[in-house]
Formats: C-alpha cells, structure tokens, sequence
C-alpha cells in the first residue's frame, strides 16, 4: 500500500477517534456536573456539621432552598443555593458581632 493512499484513511480514524474521545469526556463532564450539582439533606447536615433534622427544618421553613424530585418526593438543595446560604449567614454573623461587640472585661461564654 502506498503511504500517500493511506494518510486519508489514518487521518479519518484519527479524527473519528478524537470524536469519540470528545464524545466521552462531554459525557462524563456533564454526568459529573449533574452528580456535583444537587446535593441530599445528608450531604448538606455533613457539610454544615448540624443534624439531618435541623437541615430538614431549614428546608421546610424555606431558609435553605430545595426541590422536591421523584415520586417519593426526595429532597435536593442546589449547591450555588447552599452556598448562597452559607454566605447569608456570614453576613448575619458579621452583622450580630458588630452589633454585640464583645468587651474586654466581658467572660466569654461557656461552650
């Protein structure tokens, strides 16, 4: 076989090749952003550090933004909301402790 006439047929697999590899990695990009975007009551209790039940209040009272999905009604909560939420509450904080300066002669509080 002559390499002029099997150049076009190595460039076609290269580029099928390269398609499909794209193909793949779009795929399992996309699977992870839809894996990495909502998040259960149990991941968010973890990543705040406070009971399922607290995060399941948070929810209900609409303090914590979240869908209901499936036919068993499955809680999510977008992670941006989780973060917007963990925003608002630094803000809140910064906003108590500025109001509430605590003193030099002051105890601090027990744990």
């Amino acid at each position: 076989m002559d390499e002029g006439n099997g150049a076009p047929l190595a460039d076609a697999t290269l580029s099928v090749t390269i398609r499909i590899q794209t193909m793949l990695c779009t795929s399992e990009r996309e699977d992870a952003m839809a894996g990495d975007r909502f998040l259960t009551l149990s991941d968010v209790a973890e990543i705040l550090n406070i009971s399922a039940s607290q995060t399941y209040a948070l929810v209900r009272s609409g303090t914590l933004p979240a869908i209901k999905i499936g036919g068993r009604g499955q809680w999510r909560v977008e992670r941006t909301q989780l973060e917007t939420y963990i925003e608002r509450m630094y803000d809140e904080t910064r906003r108590f402790v500025e109001a509430h300066p605590l003193g030099r002669d002051e105890p601090l509080p027990p744990d």
